[in-house]
């Protein structure tokens, strides 16, 4: 990802200004980040997430995803375009015609081989700073996934695994296995849906049965 060359330090309305429609750019303090053309494999992935991510919210209608070219305003200086960004339906008021009005309540990065220090370090601290609840990172390039949880001390802490599957408590009842993401041809996204939503159904059972 190379950076944009300007003298100065530019506001979000600047940056707006200044990135060309169809662009994918991140603004971090300031600085305008460009982003390079995604791999093939990256892209596969980003769309095959972000497609199981809307099945599952039309069966539960906690809100809205966007992909890419959407800019968070976090604050004058600050506005990233995560890969993949979740808006709650309670905070649906925040989206504007060309951007979100603050923060996601979940942001995905696909990281890229140089995007590794934005999405490891530069927005890590950016999310974390504006209270973005759940920070999931895809690292396609190692092949891992990690998960990071906004906690009472206002730090970002690594969720841990539970029998191999990572569970978000932004969307309650999505979960995942990191390693479907490595499989080729990804798994089909409505076999997993069911997976996803039979756990629920069932959790959900055994949850009244004890009342």
């Amino acid at each position: 990802m190379a950076l944009l060359e300007k003298s100065k330090t530019v506001d979000f309305e600047e940056f707006c200004f200044l990135v060309s429609d169809g662009q994918k750019a991140d603004l971090i303090d300031g600085v305008i980040y460009m982003a390079s053309p995604d791999s093939i494999d990256a892209n596969r992935l980003c769309v095959w997430l972000l497609g199981l991510l809307d099945l599952f919210l039309e069966v539960y209608d906690y809100g809205e995803v966007f992909v890419t070219r959407v800019a968070y305003r976090l604050a004058k200086r600050g506005g990233p375009e995560p890969d993949i960004g979740f808006v709650k339906k309670s905070r649906r008021h925040l989206i504007k015609r060309g951007y979100v009005k603050g923060p996601p309540d979940v942001a995905i990065e696909i990281v890229s081989p140089d995007s590794i220090h934005r999405d490891y370090k530069l927005k890590r601290r950016q999310y974390q700073r504006c209270k973005v609840p759940e920070y999931w990172i895809v690292d396609e390039v190692r092949q891992k996934v990690v998960m990071l949880r906004l906690g009472k001390d206002g730090a970002y802490h690594r969720v841990k695994p539970e029998d191999g599957e990572l569970h978000s408590e932004v969307l309650p009842g999505f979960w995942f296995r990191p390693d479907w993401f490595w499989q080729k041809p990804l798994p089909k996204k409505t076999k997993i849906l069911k997976e996803i939503l039979r756990r629920r159904k069932n959790k959900g059972a055994a949850t009244n049965g004890k009342r």
